[in-house]
């Protein structure tokens, strides 16, 4: 049953991330630069809900080096935090050496001021 639990969370953030991202540069109606499928395809096990942050791998961050992460911030609708977490994605922009400015709005996330 567990199995189950996880193989259809699995399912739902990628047909989530594929309504989201879907049409190739498309997030929420708007026209962004980058391959999101890629991104989602190398970067999802890295953002979603539940689970610790963890160090992406290198083909996520080629991935994120390829899309224009504030434009797609930008057009990401308030409601996507509850599978994917959007301190995560702040977590793995960061660490793939692209981070977003503090008081970026990415979704309903603000990131934080550096400390």
């Amino acid at each position: 049953m567990a199995v189950f639990k996880i193989s259809f969370m699995t399912l739902a953030l990628f047909i989530m991330a594929g309504i989201l991202f879907s049409g190739n540069n498309v997030v929420s109606g708007q026209t962004c630069k980058g391959d999101f499928k890629n991104l989602v395809a190398q970067c999802m096990p890295y953002v979603q809900n539940p689970g610790p942050k963890t160090p992406p791998s290198k083909g996520c961050c080629n991935a994120v080096r390829t899309v224009d992460v504030p434009c797609a911030c930008r057009h990401l609708p308030p409601g996507i935090g509850g599978n994917v977490s959007l301190e995560k994605v702040a977590y793995v922009l960061r660490v793939c050496g692209t981070p977003l400015k503090p008081g970026t709005k990415c979704g309903g996330y603000t990131v934080p001021p550096k400390v």
